[in-house]
């Protein structure tokens, strides 16, 4: 017989359950308003991931792997209050409550301390993911169209391994507090505060810790670095009062972004801890997990014990194969002098470049010119796709000061020029190694009716691409570099078909404010100034005279010298002043473009290119004005008001194709003014 309670019992035992119920709740929701959580490693971590990051065997966190150009993305899975929830308060004007972070990590290059991709940042987002970042110096945080926005609501403190100059980085090892942007509110070189400050490397692979504390009173953020085995230093790195309740929506999520360029790291975080309203836990150093071990692996006592025997045995091998390793020192042998141990980590082994290069195989051989063969490889122990530029180099006068400028060159970082990464010296050849570009050089989509054109968007895109390139080498690096051969066989596509200029084997160098020095005359005819031909000198007009030809060659299509028949050139420059003569100037487009252009932009191009290539170097732009123009925040000038009219240069044949010198026997026409000058030399 079953046991029946009474109505009115059941009734309270249902209230009973409904209030406890009610209690449980309303506890976990209290507890929710204080969140925090602690990792000591990561073996059974719910984190969010995405990109390329991934939990090792032991328990690691790492954000990036041996992949270039990619992102790797950790986030704790659920959104944090970072505000007072209550329905009278809006987001905007909300309080930030204060909170407390701090975590282990480790930066490990392939170079090992010498050379770094990208770092690393920790991120406060309104998403999980970051949709639509960008990898190398975007860090995986922003891309080029919402860096700066305020609508991004992101706040990141970022170890940043590289100098990029486009967002004012104070160097290429250093610290910053970043608010929507990654011009960073503030940094400081990495180090920390004891009795005196300590510089630290962040690229050195040695484990670090960090500790990010947010006043919501004081509204002040403090960042703090230090080596994994010493305790918190009592003075923080970093602090910057700034309220973030602009920043920070009611809800945000917390974790971590780091991204790959053209150098391999790996990314790792050790341990990580976080609280809001109060100070994170401290992690329990002695069970974080172990990193990756670097280098050879400790000997066995077998082999300690039996090294005696190893060595002899190893010196009676060694003496049957003396032949052998003569042989192979003779035919890697490089040249090495006294002056060039300053530039050890920009200096590559032959026998690195001819392994990666299959022993320069004509089968690796990307294109030739005056100036050398170019060949594709594959470096043997960082995979890292190179492109190695031969160079012949028989006269040692000036050698140390063309390497001095080559490894100047090297620290050079901008998204539109291709990376010059170091060279090597060997038997009367000089070999320079670039970043691989896979879509080749520009000219081939040009030229010889080629199986894939380029669209008027993408050359556009080119075009822009190489004059913000000429812009921060002529004014935005620490010194002036003159290219001296812009033209389109030297402009690189990446794997995106963004223009990057390279070749920089003719570049130099000056100080800014300074007058360029006299030197060698060299460059392609069609590019060449008329006035670096009577002073020697390579100034950043004359590169501006080259961006001219370059201009009209990708709108057109065509070279700006052609070889006509009978014993006849076609010069583009003349061609195209004819069109704009004429009232026809859009005719002058590249056939291959058919009817899918923009009519205002092609005419800018062609228009922009006919004043860059004035004969008179003061009538020219700078190459600011020239981004201006293209960009559409200054108007072209009025070229019919220039009073142009075509006139002529007489030629005289046997120039090399790539490297003229020129003298006053050429005979130079001189116009009867600077109106008449325009398009008269250099063709």
């Amino acid at each position: 017989m079953a046991f029946k309670l009474p109505i009115p019992l059941v009734s309270l035992l249902t209230i009973i359950i409904i209030i406890t119920t009610s209690s449980a709740a309303t506890a976990a929701a209290a507890q929710d308003k204080n969140p925090s959580f602690i990792y000591n490693g990561f073996r059974s971590a719910n984190l969010s991931l995405d990109g390329i990051a991934q939990f090792t065997s032991n328990g690691l966190l790492k954000l990036t792997n041996e992949t270039k150009q990619q992102i790797g993305h950790a986030f704790y899975p659920e959104p944090i209050p970072f505000k007072n929830n209550n329905s009278n308060s809006s987001t905007a004007n909300g309080t930030v409550f204060s909170f407390s972070t701090t975590f282990v990590f480790s930066i490990r290059s392939e170079f090992q301390s010498i050379l770094s991709g990208h770092g690393i940042a920790f991120v406060i987002a309104p998403t999980r993911g970051l949709p639509g970042a960008r990898p190398s110096q975007y860090l995986g945080l922003f891309n080029e169209s919402n860096l700066g926005n305020e609508t991004n609501h992101v706040f990141a403190v970022e170890l940043d391994t590289i100098e990029s100059h486009e967002f004012f980085d104070i160097n290429d090892n250093h610290v910053g507090i970043d608010i929507n942007s990654l011009k960073s509110e503030i940094s400081y070189p990495a180090g920390y505060y004891g009795d005196h400050f300590v510089n630290l490397t962040l690229i050195s692979g040695r484990p670090m810790q960090v500790w990010v504390e947010y006043d919501g009173l004081e509204k002040r953020t403090d960042v703090t670095l230090a080596p994994i085995n010493i305790p918190k230093p009592r003075l923080p790195l970093l602090s910057l009062s700034r309220d973030l309740s602009s920043v920070l929506n009611d809800a945000m999520y917390v974790g971590f972004s780091s991204s790959t360029g053209s150098v391999l790291v790996s990314h790792y975080i050790l341990g990580w801890s976080f609280k809001i309203n109060g100070q994170a836990q401290e992690l329990n150093l002695s069970q974080l997990p172990k990193l990756p071990r670097v280098g050879p692996k400790k000997r066995s006592k077998f082999l300690t014990i039996g090294l005696p025997v190893i060595c002899v045995s190893l010196i009676l091998a060694a003496v049957s194969g003396v032949v052998y390793v003569i042989r192979r020192k003779r035919k890697f042998a490089e040249e090495l002098e006294d002056w060039e141990l300053d530039y050890g980590p920009h200096r590559f082994r032959y026998k690195d470049l001819y392994i990666a290069t299959k022993g320069f195989r004509e089968k690796e051989l990307l294109g030739s010119g005056g100036f050398g063969r170019v060949y594709r490889g594959t470096l043997p122990k960082s995979k890292i796709e190179i492109a190695v530029k031969k160079i012949s180099h028989e006269s040692r006068q000036g050698m140390k000061e063309f390497v001095a400028e080559i490894v100047s060159i090297g620290r050079l970082r901008h998204r539109n020029l291709v990376q010059l990464l170091g060279y090597c010296r060997r038997k009367g050849e000089l070999l320079l190694v670039y970043d691989y570009m896979p879509n080749g050089s520009l000219d081939k989509y040009l030229y010889n009716q080629p199986k894939v054109t380029l669209n008027w968007r993408q050359r556009y895109g080119v075009i822009k691409g190489v004059a913000l390139g000429l812009l921060y080498l002529h004014e935005e690096w620490e010194q002036v570099v003159i290219h001296r051969d812009v033209k389109a066989s030297n402009v690189l596509l990446d794997g995106e078909l963004n223009g990057r200029l390279g070749d920089f084997g003719l570049a130099r160098l000056y100080d800014h404010g300074t007058d360029p020095q006299t030197t060698h005359v060299v460059g392609t005819l069609g590019y060449l100034a008329p006035e670096h031909s009577r002073t020697g000198k390579a100034t950043t007009s004359a590169d501006v005279f080259s961006f001219g030809a370059f201009l009209l060659e990708v709108a057109c299509g065509r070279r700006p010298i052609e070889r006509q028949e009978p014993e006849e050139n076609l010069i583009l420059v003349d061609c195209v002043f004819d069109f704009w003569n004429r009232g026809e100037l859009l005719e002058a487009r590249d056939p291959n473009l058919g009817t899918e252009y923009v009519a205002e932009e092609l005419e800018l191009v062609l228009k922009l290119g006919l004043l860059c290539s004035h004969s008179d170097p003061t009538a020219r732009p700078s190459m600011r004005q020239v981004v201006q123009i293209l960009e559409r925040d200054v108007a072209l000038p009025v070229i019919s008001a220039l009073g142009l009219s075509a006139s002529g240069i007489t030629y005289q044949e046997g120039f090399d194709d790539f490297a003229v010198s020129y003298s006053s026997s050429m005979g130079f026409t001189r116009p009867s003014s600077v109106a008449e000058s325009l398009l008269s030399g250099g063709r």
